[in-house]
């Protein structure tokens, strides 16, 4: 044996009964101590990691099997977390926070014939469903507000300003609620609002094509019918448009009066079909029934009538682009069946008045590109042939318009209309109106 081995021998010798003689350190137990639950944490976690991965492996076959036999799986249930206390408060204060529209409406008028003689042979003038004033006027404009109201409710008030004789007037033209959340494609509505019979009577009218309405919108409805009631709509899951509905109104507006039948003195009934032919052509068709009892209406009638209106639309685009130019063929048919008495507003004579009258109307718009427009409006009126108000002649009109549109949102028009209410005058009108949008204002109907 070597030097060196003995040396070695001797060395290690000393060194286990030094380490053998020397006390245990404490932070070295403290340090196992971590290392071992370490150990235990990181084999639950490998544990906890496994079974995810399994029931992830599970969930992916049981999706790839509903999809295979082409059902939907359910999106899993997911709690989102608590919103803190701050963004609660501000999603609160942001709540209700209603789009703001503003039309302004204008127009000078020049009447060959009198407006304050102007009669319409066999069809009193009631409420708006007269010739406008001479000269210039400040039209109909209008400020609507509209919004969410939650999660089931959508609501919006309309405020039209006009003048009459110099004095201004504001009336509420539309305040309702709407349901959001109805299932099967059913709406209800309550409130008041511009019922939803014929095609024109549900619009606003600056949406219009021409100055004014047509003549049997206001012989039969005073321009446009609106009351207070409640509506059901119903539109079908199918590729075409089909919906179907009812309301019930409370009978204070012409064709109406009194709000007889324990305020509920109008019932309507509606349906509308339509559809595309291709990419660049569309139609709607739709018949509707206005049943209403009057108590010394504004016509001088009173009793039961009942008013039948038939609509068609049609419009073509190139390309199915409107904006760019199209052709819109529209035309509507009135038929007023009535059944009552009739006080003569001259010299209070009270005749009975059985009968019928109808009205129609025709109009083409051409829609040369997005700036400029054009179109023709023929309109008929057919009087009763016998009665209180029976006449020989029946009202007819010719209207030829040009609009200029610097946007969407503005417009000049220029109208001319030839008129022969009656057997001994004509009414040769020239009509510039000008109109704009401010604000925030969703999309028309068709």
């Amino acid at each position: 044996m070597t030097r060196l081995t003995l040396l070695t021998l001797s060395l290690a010798c000393s060194l286990n009964l030094a380490a053998a003689e020397t006390a245990p350190d404490p932070r070295f137990e403290a340090l196992a101590a971590r290392i071992q639950a370490l150990e235990a944490n990181a084999e639950q976690l490998r544990a906890q990691a496994a079974l995810a991965q399994a029931q992830a492996a599970a969930a992916l076959a049981e999706l790839q099997e509903l999809r295979a036999a082409g059902q939907a799986a359910p999106a899993p249930a997911i709690a989102a977390p608590e919103p803190p206390p701050a963004a609660l408060a501000a999603a609160s204060s942001n709540a209700f926070n209603p789009a703001i529209s503003l039309v302004l409406n204008g127009v000078y008028s020049h009447h060959s014939l009198d407006p304050e003689g102007y009669q319409r042979g066999g069809f009193p003038l009631v409420g708006e469903g007269r010739p406008s004033e001479q000269g210039l006027k400040l039209g109909e404009s209008e400020i609507s507000m509209s919004a969410n109201i939650d999660d089931k409710f959508y609501g919006q008030m309309t405020l039209a300003f006009g003048s009459e004789d110099g004095e201004t007037e504001v009336a509420i033209e539309e305040a309702y609620i709407d349901t959001t959340a109805l299932p099967n494609g059913f709406t209800l509505r309550a409130g008041r609002f511009f019922s939803n019979i014929g095609y024109l009577n549900s619009h606003h009218r600056h949406t219009d094509a021409f100055v004014d309405r047509p003549l049997a919108y206001q012989a039969f409805l005073a321009n446009q019918y609106g009351d207070d009631g409640v509506q059901l709509r119903w539109v079908a899951p199918t590729d075409l448009f089909l919906e179907v509905g009812a309301e019930l109104m409370r009978g204070d507006s012409f064709p109406a009066g009194g709000a007889a039948r324990q305020g509920v003195g109008v019932r309507t009934a509606f349906a509308h079909l339509g559809g595309d032919i291709g990419i660049e052509q569309s139609w709607l068709a739709g018949i509707s029934m206005l049943d209403a009892r009057s108590v010394d209406g504004e016509d001088g009638f009173s009793g039961d009538s009942r008013l039948y209106i038939a609509d068609a639309t049609w419009k073509w685009a190139p390309r199915g682009n409107f904006k760019d130019g199209g052709l819109t063929l529209r035309a509507e048919y009135f038929r007023d069946d009535r059944d009552g008495s009739y006080v003569d507003p001259e010299d209070g004579s009270l005749s009975l008045w059985h009968g019928r009258r109808t009205g129609a109307y025709l109009e083409g718009i051409y829609r040369i590109n997005r700036r400029w427009d054009t179109g023709y409006r023929y309109d008929r009126l057919w009087a009763d042939d016998s009665g209180p108000l029976a006449s020989d002649h029946d009202p007819v009109r010719h209207s030829l318009m040009l609009t200029w549109r610097n946007s969407e949102f503005s417009l000049f028009r220029l109208q001319f209309s030839q008129d022969e209410p009656n057997a001994f005058d004509t009414d040769n009108a020239v009509y510039l109106q000008y109109q704009t949008s401010l604000g925030a204002h969703g999309a028309h109907k068709f």
